[in-house]
């Protein structure tokens, strides 16, 4: 039916009705809240207060592509974005998962909206900046409904009453919009992230169970040993391929270049060459999807010592090194030989999407932490991070670098043998303004300055040996590529 309104006859839209009754657009009218544009519209409208309807509905513009903020990575997303989408689809204490994390704009998102997350990424100059990210930001601290239940009980958030034209024609109650993206803060207390990572060595590979049946062990000692334990891998031609081309990267521009590198049928043992300066060498690669284990390392030298000519230099080469393995290699006293570890590009794994070029830097030869730990009289333990032992190409010597390019590194103080839990994190090439002095500059009144101060050098903190009497350290050079070196921890 039609209404009409000061003088005014106004037609209900065909395509729909009133949407309440007569005797709620009279009680619209008495409360000075019908509208008509000044008489320009044919339609009749109800007003309304942005503080009684505030904010907007969100459609599926996204106004906030913008690139992000003093950016850290390449590929680094706007935290708007990754904002967006958490608090849409997750609640406080959910699991969030980035599988590629690049500078951990992910966790940092999750970490600020009380979401549990896990991330990862195969750069380990991604996972030293998404560390240094999250371990040297800060948070706002929020209010919870049930303190003892935690994070998992959701937040206490800001809500507004919410009006509608039907609420004022019938006298009801407003009803409260709760603002999730507003969560109630406490001013007096900042937040900031706790021990977040534990960081495994991968368990070694299983072989798919089709393949397994079908395939019949190579030659060579212990024919129990799984396919997958002794390091073998379909890719070992196209990596042997690789390094030929590309040869092996060494710190500071330095590079060994191959003139011959040919395959050996040994399950341990690889490949054996030469080098552009004549020397003899022999290529042990990891496997695809696992760390290079002891029993490789044990086994690859015993064949190289049966070699005729004897290689000169031994090349381990892996994505990743068991701790136990990395000592080894390390520790070997064999006169006339070097030993040395090459970390393989993490690139390698995706072959069809490299350049066969000689330019690329896929085997990078890996120093070896220099780290000593001292007691201390009141029974507490040291460590200082020297720098790394680095093999000088032009040498053909293993020689000391120093801790000037050391990205970051971390201490175990109790290492289990399996898991690395980093206990103590510290970044040296920081300076007065990056990573530890960022976050002490914004809780200058809550911290201890010195102990942050501390945490930009090379010595630990003081700590107390565990009940595996033996501490691990992880160090990340400025290339990103890391080592890990296990220490004894002797009264």
């Amino acid at each position: 039916d039609p209404y009409e309104w000061e003088g005014q006859i106004y037609h209900c839209n065909p395509s729909r009705q009133w949407s309440v009754s007569k005797e709620g657009l009279d009680r619209l009218a008495e409360l000075g809240r019908l509208d008509s544009l000044g008489g320009k519209s044919k339609n009749l409208l109800w007003k309304w207060y942005e503080e009684e309807v505030p904010g907007r509905r969100i459609n599926n513009i996204w106004h906030k592509r913008k690139a992000p903020r003093g950016k850290r990575y390449v590929v680094e997303t706007s935290p708007d974005i990754v904002e967006r989408c958490l608090l849409m689809t997750t609640d406080p204490g959910d699991i969030v998962l980035d599988p590629t994390c690049g500078s951990g704009t992910t966790a940092v998102v999750a970490e600020q909206w009380g979401r549990r997350w896990i991330t990862c990424d195969t750069s380990r100059v991604a996972l030293t900046l998404a560390r240094q990210r999250l371990m040297t930001s800060t948070f706002d601290y929020y209010r919870l409904p049930y303190p003892d239940q935690g994070v998992g009980s959701g937040f206490i958030y800001n809500t507004v009453p919410h009006v509608s034209a039907r609420i004022l024609a019938y006298d009801e109650p407003p009803q409260v919009t709760t603002l999730y993206d507003q969560p109630v803060k406490d001013s007096s207390k900042a937040r900031v992230t706790g021990p977040f990572t534990v960081e495994a060595v991968p368990a070694p590979t299983v072989q798919p169970l089709e393949d397994s049946l079908t395939a019949s062990p190579p030659p060579g000692p212990d024919p129990d040993v799984s396919i997958a334990r002794r390091g073998e891998s379909v890719r070992q031609s196209e990596w042997r391929d690789e390094l030929f081309r590309t040869g092996l990267r060494g710190q500071g521009g330095q590079r060994i270049s191959l003139i011959r590198l040919e395959p050996l049928p040994h399950p341990y043992l690889h490949a054996e060459g030469e080098t552009a300066d004549g020397t003899r060498l022999a290529v042990s690669f990891g496997p695809e999807h696992a760390p290079m284990e002891q029993i490789q390392v044990e086994r690859a030298i015993e064949a190289a010592r049966e070699q005729v000519p004897r290689p000169q230099l031994l090349v381990f080469a892996a994505f990743a090194f068991d701790p136990e393995a990395a000592k080894d290699i390390a520790s070997v006293n064999w006169p006339g030989v070097t030993l040395l570890r090459a970390q393989m590009n993490a690139d390698l794994l995706t072959h069809d999407l490299r350049k066969a070029r000689s330019s690329n830097e896929s085997f990078w030869l890996v120093g070896q932490p220099e780290v000593v730990v001292d007691p201390t009289e009141n029974g507490y333990f040291i460590a200082e991070v020297l720098g790394f032992d680095y093999f000088d190409i032009r040498s053909g010597r293993v020689t000391s670098g120093g801790a000037e390019k050391i990205a970051v590194w971390m201490l175990d103080t109790d290492y289990d043998g399996r898991s690395l839990f980093p206990r103590q994190v510290f970044f040296p090439l920081d300076g007065s303004s990056g990573g530890w002095s960022k976050l002490a500059k914004s809780l200058r009144a809550q911290i201890d300055l010195t102990q942050i101060e501390a945490y930009r050098g090379t010595v630990s903190l003081p700590f107390r040996a565990g009940d595996h009497r033996r501490a691990a350290v992880k160090v990340v050079d400025n290339r990103g590529v890391e080592s890990l070196r296990l220490l004894d921890l002797d009264t």
